[in-house]
């Protein structure tokens, strides 16, 4: 990541730096700490963190928010400012069509933070989804979906 970083300063959060680029995402955790919100993705097709693209914001933890948000669609999320995790892994290339370029496959450099939900909150499905459901660390083999998610719940759960 860092090389990344030392090899790109300025384009390493653009998405239009076609080797990689920087991410970020978010395991929103219920206020109880009891589950975290998976999406299921549309263009990869797995449950996964909620998260996304810099789009030229070199701030990680706001992106996470911000991407918690827009793809999770619950307000007054708590970001905690230092990563979760780190995680590099390949993004398959995707043709293009109406109105959008084909995608190499590539890189997401993706940093990880952890994010509370307030008591209550209801989720909202965004576009970017097939489905959001708040999953609990012992439903997570049940879900179609990587080691990297799997390490995100060790990690926050202990399971």
């Amino acid at each position: 990541m860092l090389e990344l970083i030392q090899r790109h300063p300025h384009d390493a959060h653009r998405r239009t730096l076609l080797e990689g680029h920087l991410t970020a995402s978010a395991l929103v955790v219920d206020a109880n700490f009891e589950r975290a919100l998976l999406t299921h993705h549309k263009k990869l097709g797995r449950w996964l963190q909620l998260g996304g693209h810099c789009d030229g914001d070199a701030n990680l933890a706001h992106v996470a928010l911000r991407e918690a948000f827009e793809e999770g669609g619950i307000a007054d999320l708590l970001v905690l400012p230092t990563p979760l995790d780190l995680d590099i892994h390949p993004i398959p290339a995707r043709p293009g069509g109406p109105g959008r370029e084909p995608e190499p496959e590539h890189l997401h450099y993706d940093t990880r933070f952890l994010v509370v939900a307030p008591p209550g909150a209801v989720e909202v499905l965004s576009d970017e989804s097939h489905a959001l459901r708040w999953v609990a660390p012992d439903e997570l083999e049940q879900l179609s979906t990587d080691a990297s998610v799997r390490r995100l719940f060790q990690l926050v759960f202990g399971s």
